[in-house]
C-alpha cells in the first residue's frame, strides 16, 4: 500500500486530497498546525476507509516545522510515494499595506518549504523508480498579483523545471493551478468574496480528481477546469497593462487558492 504526505491537510484542497487518496486506499501522513483537528481527520479517514493516517503537527512558516516534515519525507524505513505541497495562505491588502515580515513568511511557506520538502522527498522516489509530487500553485501565477502571484509563479517554474530534469526517472512532478475554490482560504485571511461571480467557483473534490488524472497522464502543469483554461489562454493574449489594471481593482486579497 502506498503512502501520501499532504501539507495543509485539514481544510480545503488539502482535505480534498486526503479524502480522495484515502478512498483510493492510500495510507496518509497528514500535516498541519492544528493537532486536534488533524487527529479528528485521521480518525475519520481511518474509520471510513480502513487506511492508516499518521498525524504530523508542523508550522511551515518556521524552521522547526519545515525540518520535521523534511525528516519524515527522507525516512527510508517509511517511504512516501506521493507528496502534496498544499500549505499556503493569502495576505489581505496591496503592496506596502502588508508588512515585510508577513510577505517573507509567505515566501517561506510558498517557496522555501516547497523547495525543501520536494528536495527531501524526491531522492528516495528516484531510487525506487517511482513517486510523485504535486505542488499546489494558483492561476494567480500567470497574472500580476504581487507577492502571492509571484510566489505561485515560482512554484510553477520550479516544478516544471524539476520535472524536466527528472524525466525518465519514474518520478512525476506537477504544478496544480486552481482558480477560486470554495475553501476556508479567504475567510482565514479576512477576505471578502462577494464580488466573485458564482461561475468562477470550483469544487475542491472535483478539482482533486482532475488533478490526479493529470498527474497520472504525466502532465507537469494542471489547470483543472475548462473555464480557467480558457481564461488563462485569453490572459496570454491580453496586454500586461490591462491585466495589471484588472487585478489591482480586485485586489491581491482575492488571489485564488
Amino acid at each position: 500500500m502506498t503512502t501520501a504526505l499532504i501539507t495543509g491537510a485539514t481544510a480545503g484542497i488539502g482535505a480534498a486530497f486526503a479524502r480522495r487518496l484515502a478512498t483510493d486506499g492510500h495510507n496518509l501522513v497528514l500535516v498541519a498546525r492544528d493537532t486536534e483537528r488533524l487527529r479528528r481527520q485521521a480518525t475519520e479517514l481511518h474509520d471510513l476507509h480502513g487506511i492508516e493516517a499518521e498525524v504530523l503537527t508542523a508550522d511551515l512558516a518556521i524552521e522547526d516545522g519545515i525540518s520535521s516534515v523534511e525528516e519524515r519525507l527522507s525516512d527510508p524505513r517509511n517511504a512516501i510515494d506521493l507528496l502534496v505541497n498544499n500549505a499556503g495562505f493569502g495576505n489581505k491588502g496591496r503592496f506596502l499595506d502588508v508588512s515585510v515580515a508577513d510577505e517573507l513568511m509567505m515566501l517561506k511557506v510558498h517557496c522555501e518549504a516547497v523547495l525543501r520538502l520536494t528536495s527531501a522527498a524526491v531522492p528516495g522516489m528516484r531510487d525506487r523508480g517511482r513517486g510523485g509530487v504535486v505542488n499546489v500553485a494558483s492561476v494567480a501565477a500567470f497574472l500580476p498579483r504581487g507577492t502571492y502571484g509571484a510566489s505561485k509563479a515560482w512554484v510553477v517554474q520550479f516544478t516544471q523545471g524539476a520535472a524536466r530534469d527528472l524525466a525518465g526517472s519514474g518520478v512525476r512532478l506537477m504544478a496544480l493551478c486552481p482558480g477560486f475554490v470554495r475553501t476556508e482560504f479567504h475567510e482565514r485571511a479576512g477576505m471578502g468574496t462577494d464580488n466573485i461571480p458564482g461561475w468562477m467557483w470550483l469544487d475542491a473534490d472535483k478539482l482533486v480528481a482532475a488533478a490526479l488524472t493529470d498527474l497520472a497522464r504525466g502532465k507537469s502543469l494542471s489547470i483543472p477546469d475548462p473555464r480557467y483554461k480558457a481564461l488563462m489562454g485569453a490572459a496570454k493574449l491580453a496586454p500586461r497593462g490591462l491585466l495589471g489594471g484588472i487585478t489591482s481593482k480586485t485586489g491581491r486579497k482575492y488571489g485564488p487558492q
